[in-house]
């Protein structure tokens, strides 16, 4: 059995916390472990092979770094150019192996979940491994036991050669108003589409090939025009662009008639919304959740997170609010759902907070917006140890860099040398430049940049050892 780790969502509805070029997968947001690194966790159990991890090539050096963070490796990293869904996603990772002559059984997993009782997970997996060793296409049902709007629903039933324990799919049915969830939920027979399926490569080829071909031939095509670079496979993204947009459920599980469900009571959550946050957080006596300074009074049933001030709650019950360095998202618990159509607004007007938190993480560290004028900005930059960043110069904008604490090794056109804490220097416009760190502990540097254009493409780069072409990436 080989996990499938699909890390390529951008967790929209968790916004302003989770952005597209850091979503909710790579967050800590119910414990110490980010969600991506609590699903690897729960695979650590015999039968189980390495995963392989499927994510867009923005958040690449994300995930080596916390599968490096938790001692954790994968097979193979599958590096989508843009997402195309659920379908194409898995259909490559399947044709991929099957190209190196393996069939193994699929286990396909969103990066995102947060399940509670691993020994009911684990118990779930090896009744499903049954089912997908008879060529069933295994999907894992929670059962319906609240009314819930944001999920979809699955009416099960009884099927001939199941084994004990599986139920038949009798109909998928699309995210119901509250009326009708009441009812499935009053029925029973019901369960939430999890999102993660288990069966066997060739048969999930075999479906998509007869149900929807033209997912089937473009990820062939694809993969075939792929190129390899130690761990990752870079999807084309030509090929890939030809493809169309489809979920496992629409392309194949609601076609098939191999589709059987196994239940799964083990405290899931697929944490899409802030009301699914707060289900599974700490709460005090009154309901409320929170995280980091805040203060409530006389309120019920909220949930505050602050990140940078102090954030207070007064007379208010079942509202979520939530600051960061830029933003603060305020709504009604009902409404949680509707914060994508901020997101969506974000895009259209070209928002960049709808892409990047003020820090933004790099293969080499990170870096942090402190100001910004017209022409000049502030920013505060970590530099792991070891780590550099790309020889490079800029066109427009000149940079002063002041270390606050570390080592720096600078260059600076045919000059090298070494900086240490309160020392500072001058990169004059067009120089040829790099800044690294080569001692031990993490280098903290202010950087101030001034010029006629700041903008983060104006980078020209010479040498790069993570190899990063991108003139949009420092």
């Amino acid at each position: 059995m080989i996990p499938l780790i699909l890390s390529g969502g951008s967790g929209s509805r968790l916004w302003p916390l989770s952005r597209k070029q850091y979503p909710k997968q790579f967050l800590a947001l119910t414990g110490n472990q980010t969600l991506f690194q609590q699903t690897l966790g729960r695979l650590a159990i015999e039968g189980i092979e390495k995963p392989i991890v499927v994510c867009n090539e923005e958040h690449r050096f994300i995930v080596n770094e916390q599968l490096a963070a938790i001692g954790g490796e994968a097979q193979t990293i599958l590096l989508e150019p843009f997402g195309r869904n659920t379908a194409p996603a898995v259909a490559i990772a399947a044709m991929h192996l099957l190209a190196s002559g393996r069939d193994e059984l699929l286990l396909v997993l969103p990066a995102d979940h947060v399940i509670e009782d691993m020994q009911v997970f684990h118990s779930a997996l090896g009744v499903a491994r049954k089912a997908a060793e008879q060529g069933e296409m295994v999907l894992f049902g929670v059962p319906a036991e609240r009314p819930e709007t944001g999920y979809g629903y699955i009416r099960t039933g009884a099927r001939a050669g199941l084994p004990g324990g599986v139920l038949a799919v009798q109909q998928f049915v699309e995210k119901p108003d509250l009326a009708t969830a009441s009812e499935f939920v009053a029925q029973g027979g019901y369960v939430w589409n999890s999102g993660m399926f288990l069966f066997r490569c060739s048969r999930y080829l075999e479906e998509l090939q007869r149900h929807d071909p033209d997912i089937y031939d473009t990820c062939q095509l694809a993969l075939s025009r792929s190129k390899g670079d130690l761990q990752f496979i870079r999807i084309d993204p030509s090929a890939f662009a030809c493809c169309p947009d489809n979920s496992i459920d629409y392309a194949v599980m609601e076609k098939t008639d191999r589709a059987c469900v196994v239940p799964l009571a083990a405290g899931w959550n697929d944490v899409g919304s802030w009301s699914a946050l707060w289900d599974v957080q700490d709460k005090d006596d009154q309901g409320n959740c929170r995280s980091g300074d805040v203060m409530i009074h006389d309120s019920q049933d909220c949930l505050a997170h602050s990140e940078n001030k102090l954030v207070t709650l007064v007379g208010l019950k079942d509202v979520v609010v939530v600051e960061t360095k830029d933003a603060v998202m305020v709504a009604h618990k009902d409404r949680v759902q509707d914060v994508k159509h901020v997101v969506n607004t974000l895009n259209r007007e070209g928002r960049v907070e709808a892409h990047n938190h003020c820090q933004v993480y790099r293969p080499w560290g990170s870096y942090d917006s402190i100001d910004s004028g017209s022409r000049f900005q502030v920013k505060r930059i970590v530099v792991k140890p070891g780590a550099s960043l790309s020889l490079q110069k800029h066109h427009h904008r000149a940079e002063h860099w002041i270390v606050v604490s570390g080592t720096a090794r600078v260059t600076c056109d045919d000059k090298s040398f070494l900086l240490w804490e309160n020392q500072s220097t001058y990169i004059p416009i067009a120089a040829v430049h790099r800044l690294a760190n080569p001692g031990k502990i993490p280098l903290e540097i202010i950087e101030v940049q001034s010029g006629s254009y700041l903008g983060e493409d104006d980078i020209e780069r010479f040498e790069d050892v993570y190899g990063r072409t991108d003139a949009t990436v420092s």
